[in-house]
């Protein structure tokens, strides 16, 4: 696959708790020298994911059906022994299995061929039947591809989404520590009150708080990622940033067009309708006549004296049902109505894809306009707080104003830091409503 393996992931695992305690400790990322792509991640799911690995199996078992409902059109042989035990050589007349036209002690071996000439059609709708039924399972099978692809980028944005925060807070931190320096000194100097450096200890303090919470963002999100791809254990690699896709398609319902193609969920859908049609056609066929050839053939090495040494026979046999009690009048009924609630089905399908390709459309479209808005918020932000800065050092500003600057860059920042992931996340989503993923 391509895939390299080496030391695990390196953790400060119990650093964000003892950076509520010590300022000296800081949550890290990932330092191992293994990497992990995009494409990587999608190659081990779809090797080792137990869910894709149980859909592909159900694939093959209902391709088995096909092979089930063709087998009526081969000829059925059957070899016999039959022997009689104990038999008064005088009775011409018995009851039950024994009955023949003499009773006699006698051994015999054959064989009998059963051979369908035609049901008028019941049994090529049959097969036709199971051919739908297994193309269905393997659409679902596609969609569980789709479903565990999905799955992967989704976990994959997130861990990177949570390191780009994780980062922002650590950078944050340190800001926040500067400035903690900075104002003892001055309040050492008295030319600060002990207030403002109160006020900044209590923001770092909070920034301290929000590394510990971004490291477990981390760890989870690595964990999730783990179990998307089929693994055990968590993933230690480092993360390979990935590139923003192009750009959406400017009219939603040419990807709703595409949608209704190419749906996996609707193809199987479509088959299963197409199924039930063909079960109606077949319980329909059920009330022509069946013709069968009938053939029998064996020895006798043990018989009376009347019998000769062996047997041989063929026949004819038409089944022609007369009545039955309306069964097969409600079968053909219950089938008719079952293909036509697929057909409804369908329609209810076909609308739901419309409105999750048009959602998910605009939600990615939101998320595309996010990224330029929110790096513009973070330099505006970030000018702001210098701004503060300089009042503060210059005596013209308040603590409390240069530390709701300094809220204001973290905060713009953390949402510069998820804004690409979120699209990338969105993204995924369009391109699974849709039905096609890169």
């Amino acid at each position: 696959m391509g895939r390299t393996s080496g030391r695990p992931t390196k953790y400060l695992s119990f650093c964000g708790i003892a950076a509520l305690l010590s300022p000296v400790c800081v949550a890290q990322t990932s330092t191992s020298t293994t990497t992990l792509s995009l494409e990587q991640a999608e190659s081990i799911a779809l090797e080792h994911h137990p869910r894709l690995a149980a859909a592909k199996l159900r694939q093959g078992a209902a391709s088995q059906q096909i092979h089930e409902a063709r087998s009526a059109y081969f000829p059925v042989m059957a070899g016999n022994l039959t022997g009689t035990l104990v038999a008064d050589p005088g009775t011409a007349i018995a009851a039950g299995n024994l009955t023949t036209s003499s009773i006699s002690n006698r051994f015999a071996a054959g064989a009998g061929l059963l051979q369908l000439v035609t049901d008028f059609g019941r049994t090529s709708a049959l097969v036709h039947t199971a051919r739908f039924r297994a193309q269905a399972q393997g659409e679902l099978a596609d969609k569980t591809h789709e479903d565990v692809v999905l799955a992967v980028q989704h976990a994959y944005f997130r861990v990177l989404g949570s390191e780009a925060v994780l980062k922002a807070m650590q950078e944050a931190l340190e800001n926040r520590r500067l400035v903690v320096r900075q104002i003892t000194a001055l309040q050492q100097s008295q030319l600060k009150s002990t207030l403002d450096v109160s006020f900044a200890e209590v923001l770092e303090s909070e920034a301290e708080l929000a590394v510990y919470r971004a490291q477990n963002a981390v760890h989870e999100s690595r964990a999730d990622l783990a179990a998307a791809m089929g693994r055990e254990r968590s993933v230690g690699e480092a993360l390979l940033d990935v590139p923003a896709p192009p750009g959406l398609e400017s009219d939603p319902d040419v990807l709703v067009r595409l949608a209704q193609e190419h749906r996996p969920d609707l193809l199987a859908l479509e088959a299963n309708r197409n199924a039930a049609h063909q079960f109606e056609r077949a319980e329909k066929d059920l009330r022509n006549p069946t013709i069968n050839i009938l053939a029998a053939a064996g020895e006798i090495p043990e018989h009376d004296h009347t019998l000769h040494d062996n047997y041989a026979a063929v026949g004819v046999n038409i089944n022609v049902p007369i009545f039955n009690g309306g069964l097969f009048r409600a079968r053909h009924e219950e089938a008719a109505l079952q293909a036509h609630a697929g057909d409804k089905d369908v329609e209810d399908l076909r609308l739901e894809i419309t409105r999750e390709v048009r959602d998910a459309w605009f939600e990615a479209n939101d998320a595309a306009y996010r990224i330029p808005v929110t790096a513009r918020l973070v330099e505006q932000a970030r000018r702001a707080q210098h701004l503060a800065q300089a009042r503060y050092d210059n005596g013209l500003g308040s603590i409390v104003e240069l530390n709701e600057a300094q809220l204001n860059e973290t905060a713009a920042q953390i949402e510069a830091a998820g804004a690409k992931y979120d699209y990338l996340s969105r993204r995924a989503d369009l391109d699974y409503a849709t039905g096609v993923q890169p």
